[in-house]
């Protein structure tokens, strides 16, 4: 069990129908990169998100990990967790998230969204260097990451690989980023540390099997 303290949203406050999810056709937006990558973004897709940020928050089993870098193991700076498909995911509406874009992506991605990584970053110290996720098919293949976020909004920059001009999208308090087409090969994304006082972020990241 994690318990962090956080702020909760003034735009996302609960009401008695709880966390639930906004439409996607007509109000997600595409951003096309380079190379055959491409961006759909939705801000605020989840409603009363931060009752669920505290379910991932207190109820999600996290895991510390450590990692060999330049010859020195190194903790790794955010806590994980990994659903693979088969096991009951920590709250229904993220079970509800999975379903509708698998829906709303279906026949262009051409499988559904099975698994689920979870990333809690507990404050500014905590980050993700840059890296496109080409563990598995994604290596070779066009394939999409969706990620929906939950807590202190932290920046999710963008750039492709070899240099080029960069991309930045705010995400937090339900908001939600697909990143499709070749971008996991030709682009690479990361959520950089900061100084500024902020409150917990969990990430959730969909994917198809086979693609880490």
């Amino acid at each position: 069990m994690t318990s962090l303290a956080y702020q909760p949203s003034m735009l996302d406050l609960d009401d008695e129908r709880g966390a639930r999810l906004g439409p996607l056709t007509g109000r997600i937006r595409r951003h096309e990169l380079t190379h055959g990558a491409w961006v759909d973004h939705l801000a605020g897709w989840v409603r009363g998100s931060d009752a669920v940020l505290r379910t991932l928050l207190n109820d999600v089993r996290w895991r510390a990990e450590r990692r060999t870098m330049y010859d020195n193991d190194v903790a790794v700076p955010r806590l994980l967790c990994w659903y693979d498909g088969r096991e009951r995911l920590p709250h229904p509406v993220l079970t509800e998230a999975r379903n509708r874009l698998t829906e709303h992506y279906l026949r262009e991605l051409g499988e559904p969204f099975v698994t689920a990584g979870l990333c809690l970053y507990r404050d500014g110290r905590d980050s993700v260097a840059w890296h496109g996720d080409t563990r598995g098919r994604s290596s070779y293949l066009d394939t999409m990451v969706a990620i929906v976020s939950f807590g202190s909004p932290r920046p999710l920059l963008l750039r492709p690989r070899g240099g080029g001009e960069s991309r930045r999208f705010l995400l937090g308090h339900g908001d939600l980023v697909v990143m499709g087409g070749s971008c996991q090969r030709t682009w690479e994304h990361a959520v950089p540390k900061t100084t500024r006082p902020v409150g917990p972020r969990v990430s959730v990241q969909f994917r198809p099997v086979g693609v880490a």
